[in-house]
């Protein structure tokens, strides 16, 4: 089989993330697998799908650069994006990669890793889903499930503009912000930085078919973009774009809450190694009264994540008895989360006490 390639070059930054969304919601049975090319022509802020946007970004001052700040439908953390990056966004049928989502990662991967090391740079698979160069991190990775299709998505790192990714981020003082720029300078790294100047992108890209070919096992050639996908992308553009799409996600948050003597809301953090995990707690006479889960973790299928948060109401602060709730729900919604399990969500809301 041949998998069609579709390399848009720049566009708008909405358009960067809708084309992937689109060529998924869009496959049809007998649809190609897809590479996507593309890059963004201005700068802006991407979200992962299961982030509270307030609290990771500095939406004040995003607003005032001029800055979109886009929730995408994929996991991850928030990250500033511009021309620098050329993104990869692999969509294919259901079932033609691997169901392991570590096995689709290492998959997905590897040809990321092909191309940095043909130019020059001693570029690793750092598990589960990262890319780094001598520990230093050029790239990372996300996955998820969107309409008939399974999504993986990633980057080729030309260039990364480090202080304006601190800058975007929410941080409590000045001081803590320049942490994380030198934070960045000391653990990211680009093509630019490792060759000394960035590479043409026609030779990078060539280089990257190349090796998708090789590790699928099949021809990448050429492809159009379907009337369809192109009605799907123009309709995600416009939902992208809206405030409720970036301050909801989708889904209901936690919110809108009466407090008296028996009720408080807290919220606690816990990083695991799949992620952050951040959970905001309603608490009633010391039993669970409502839940909201969000943070740059990976999770399939995304819309389980409310099944979690529904499954922790009346219960009680206690990490084994949250832990054993959450793996029920990992059980029956067949929840793959690399990195995250029950009890990381468990010691994220025990945290909030």
């Amino acid at each position: 089989m041949t998998i069609r390639l579709l390399d848009f070059g720049r566009v708008s930054p909405v358009r960067s993330q809708t084309v992937y969304h689109a060529a998924a919601y869009a496959m049809q049975p007998d649809g190609p697998d897809t590479i996507i090319l593309v890059s963004s022509d201005r700068p802006y802020v991407s979200i992962g799908y299961h982030q509270d946007a307030a609290a990771e970004v500095d939406l004040a001052y995003c607003r005032a650069a001029g800055l979109p700040v886009i929730r995408r439908e994929v996991g991850g953390g928030a990250v500033y994006l511009d021309d620098g990056q050329v993104f990869a966004q692999w969509v294919f049928r259901q079932g033609r990669l691997p169901a392991d989502l570590v096995e689709r990662f290492d998959l997905y991967i590897r040809p990321l890793v092909e191309t940095y090391r043909d130019l020059g740079v001693a570029a690793y698979h750092r598990p589960v889903n990262d890319i780094h160069v001598a520990g230093k991190k050029i790239g990372g990775t996300g996955a998820a499930q969107l309409g008939a299709a399974d999504v993986v998505v990633g980057s080729l790192m030309f260039t990364f503009d480090k202080p304006a990714m601190a800058r975007v981020l929410k941080a409590a003082s000045e001081k803590m912000r320049d942490k994380i720029v030198e934070g960045l300078e000391q653990y990211m790294t680009t093509l630019a930085e490792q060759l000394g100047a960035a590479p043409p992108r026609d030779a990078v890209v060539a280089r990257y078919i190349a090796a998708c070919a090789a590790a699928l096992g099949e021809p990448v050639e050429p492809g159009a973009w379907t009337l369809a996908e192109e009605a799907e992308a123009r309709a995600l553009d416009e939902r992208f774009a809206s405030d409720a799409w970036l301050q909801e996600g989708g889904r209901a948050r936690l919110a809108g809450v009466k407090i008296h003597e028996d009720v408080r809301v807290a919220e606690g953090l816990h990083k695991a190694a799949g992620g952050l995990v951040r959970a905001t707690v309603r608490l009633h006479a010391g039993r669970i009264d409502g839940l909201a889960l969000s943070g740059d973790f990976t999770l399939l299928p995304a819309a389980a994540l409310a099944d979690l948060e529904a499954a922790a109401d009346g219960a009680a602060l206690d990490e084994d008895e949250l832990a054993a709730r959450f793996a029920q729900v990992y059980a029956a919604r067949g929840i793959v989360s690399p990195g995250l399990a029950p009890a990381d969500l468990a010691r994220a809301v025990l945290a909030a006490r």
